[in-house]
């Protein structure tokens, strides 16, 4: 079986979006989500079953969870990079770790829950779900 040479892995590396750079130092998502559909148009035939027509690719969705600890590793301020990116409106290069791209996709939703809250309401942490959209 062959290996990946060791100078295309890097852990801190996970996932690109455009410029930002999804890792341990900023915003490290512990679970990626993919769904994927293609096209099939029917249409109503008489003692028959409906014959079908495959028309091509549809929606393509990724989600991203995860949480971000200041004390162990990310910052709160890239929550706020990421929603900036969304306010644009734009679609970016998705790129995984590994340099594949993965299409053009835009950010159509982000959550945050903010958890262990301190004095002053701040919170240890902040749990997020980003929802990405393929728009290539």
């Amino acid at each position: 079986m062959a290996s990946l040479p060791t100078n295309t892995l890097s852990p801190g590396h996970l996932l690109t979006l455009g410029m930002f750079l999804f890792g341990i130092d900023a915003m490290a998502y512990s679970e990626l989500s993919r769904r994927t559909s293609w096209r099939h148009a029917t249409s109503e035939r008489f003692m028959a079953r409906p014959a079908s027509q495959y028309l091509g690719p549809g929606e393509d969705n990724i989600t991203l969870a995860g949480r971000l600890m200041p004390e162990v590793s990310g910052q709160f301020v890239a929550i706020d990079i990421v929603k900036a990116m969304a306010d644009t409106g734009d679609d970016y290069p998705l790129v995984d770790g590994l340099g594949r791209v993965l299409g053009h996709f835009r950010i159509v939703r982000i959550e945050e829950n903010q958890i262990g809250i301190m004095g002053g309401g701040l919170p240890r942490g902040v749990d997020f779900v980003i929802d990405l959209e393929r728009v290539d």
